[in-house]
């Protein structure tokens, strides 16, 4: 993989403050300036959360701007003349919403808004169908952990009632699967303090003693539940019993996920819940675009990269490329995994 030089990072900054600046948007289409160059995005979410710097990573290993040095032979190391740059956000909601209105070229997403959102159900009853999404790629199973501090005496979802509770912000996947977690047990955030944070700023909250409890998603392990386990005496609540199984029922992209003994200082198996992370882009993209772009991704430079990034990216693989994607596959990644023989 070519490494983006620095002036390219500088570059960047400079085209994603234009772009804000002048339209108040999160993103533009991709456009080739004189030199050739196609600045691509890829939406992703909080700082502190794992789409981020993940996002980051790949876009980073996909990059090739003009002027790089040329791949050595037999190899590949990035599309020609891409300069590709992740952008924080609210999340899985606000980044279909993106998509689907050509304000970002691709997004990381829950697949369970994935396919809310592309079939108009879910938080998107009433709202017409977003059927300019498109997928590329399975990226990771997303692991819910609902963190609690042990003095706040909270051993179930129900005990939050009354407590001090963050469940994201609006415009996350996140806060969509606990209204439904909610709903499943019979109570509402209006029977609590609840505060609209994300887990960065929660969690301090939560050290500081003026937060009981916090709902996170990300891939396993949380650094920031690790982190936070090391240093204060918390919980992880258990998320089984039958109205986790009437969840199930009706949702069909949310999965059990047991988390090991161990995995967080001083807290035993903890059972909950898991959905699909996904990374989808523009319909109205070109194919050899996205075509490129794939097989960037699943290039061995690429590979050697993400399992040397972020713990996550060794999660990101070929074989589950596809796992629970709904809606259809771009063009130009449904030729690649032709391609790649993923699909027959």
């Amino acid at each position: 993989m070519t490494q983006i030089p620095r002036p390219y990072f500088i570059l960047i900054v400079m085209i994603q403050a234009a772009v804000l600046a002048g339209s108040g948007i999160i993103g533009s289409k991709p456009a080739s300036a004189q030199n050739q160059m196609i600045f691509f995005q890829i939406a992703t979410g909080g700082v502190d959360g794992t789409y981020y710097p993940l996002g980051t990573t790949i876009a980073n290993a996909i990059s090739r701007p003009p002027g790089s040095p040329p791949c050595k032979e037999g190899e590949e190391c990035g599309v020609k003349d891409l300069v590709a740059a992740a952008q924080s956000s609210s999340g899985s909601v606000d980044n279909v919403n993106a998509v689907e209105s050509g304000r970002i070229n691709s997004a990381f997403a829950q697949a369970d808004i994935v396919y809310a959102a592309y079939s108009g159900t879910g938080p998107f009853d009433g709202q017409k169908p977003m059927t300019k999404l498109r997928g590329l790629a399975h990226l990771y199973p997303e692991v819910l952990h609902v963190l609690a501090r042990k003095a706040a005496k909270i051993t179930g979802v129900k005990d939050l009632v009354g407590k001090r509770v963050s469940i994201d912000e609006p415009g996350s996947g996140l806060l969509v699967m606990v209204r439904d977690i909610f709903s499943a047990y019979g109570i509402g955030e209006n029977q609590m303090i609840a505060s609209y944070l994300k887990p960065g700023p929660a969690l301090d909250m939560l050290a500081r003693d003026e937060m009981d409890a916090l709902f996170q998603i990300s891939g396993m392990p949380s650094q920031l539940v690790a982190t936070t386990a090391e240093n204060r005496d918390v919980d992880l609540l258990t998320l089984n019993g039958p109205p986790i199984g009437k969840l199930l029922d009706t949702h069909r992209f949310l999965t059990r996920y047991t988390i090991p003994a161990g995995t967080y200082q001083g807290v035993g198996e903890v059972e909950t819940l898991s959905v699909g992370s996904q990374w989808i882009v523009s319909e109205t993209l070109p194919e050899q675009l996205v075509y490129d772009i794939c097989r960037a991704l699943w290039n061995k430079n690429t590979r050697k990269v993400l399992d040397d990034g972020h713990p996550q990216g060794r999660n990101v693989k070929l074989e589950s490329a596809l796992n629970g994607i709904a809606i259809p596959l771009h063009s130009g990644a449904e030729r690649c995994y032709r391609d790649l023989s993923v699909l027959q």
